[in-house]
């Protein structure tokens, strides 16, 4: 766990629109690009690696297996930060009724891109607060249609390496942004961290 304090680059202070509580904010999420729209969104913040990825909850339909990891996250991290507000996020792509999350390798990366190209899918991201034993959860669904592309467009993809640590094998915040025809919903939440959703959560915690 790092204890380092997280703020944009360039800004020499940090705005208390995101967050206006007392006590400290904790990113229960090794992923950069959440930390990215925390620090996009000037809260002052540290993070904590909450470790491994827990399996999808059995049978659960997304918006319910996303909050349950999501509060796995942050239940794990707020054990060793106890006066802390900490914040668990997790994110799971499907597409007809098929569960998308991060890719093994680059082959499974190049089938999930197969189903999802010139289609329309779901993106599911479940939040989680916990803090002093209480705690809330939500997921944010967005619709996202993606363009048909050939082959070498997936092949070329694949390539980059954007895939391997992302729902679904793309991100939309990178080269993959090319790719998408439209978005219905909240573009953070693609990016995996619906910011106006966990800003008004954490309201609850102010």
């Amino acid at each position: 766990m790092s204890g380092a304090r997280s703020s944009p680059p360039g800004f020499t202070t940090t705005s208390r629109l995101f967050w206006r509580g007392r006590a400290p904010l904790v990113l229960a999420s090794a992923s950069p690009r959440r930390v990215a729209l925390l620090r996009q969104a000037g809260a002052e913040f540290t993070v904590g690696d909450p470790g491994p990825d827990r399996p999808w909850p059995g049978e659960a339909e997304p918006r319910h297996g996303v909050r349950a990891l999501a509060l796995a996250k942050a239940r794990r991290v707020a054990a060793t930060r106890p006066a802390a507000v900490v914040v668990g996020a997790d994110t799971v792509v499907v597409v007809r009724g098929e569960r998308l999350g991060k890719p093994a390798d680059r082959e499974q990366a190049l089938a999930m891109l197969r189903r999802l190209h010139g289609r329309q899918h779901e993106v599911w991201t479940g939040l989680a607060i916990v803090h002093r034993g209480q705690q809330c959860t939500a997921a944010e669904r967005t619709i996202v249609r993606m363009a048909r592309l050939t082959e070498r467009d997936l092949a070329d993809y694949v390539a980059s390496g954007e895939s391997l640590d992302k729902a679904g094998g793309y991100g939309v915040q990178g080269l993959a942004g090319q790719f998408v025809k439209a978005i219905e919903g909240d573009y953070f939440n693609v990016v995996g961290l619906p910011l106006a959703r966990l800003r008004a959560l954490l309201e609850e915690f102010a």
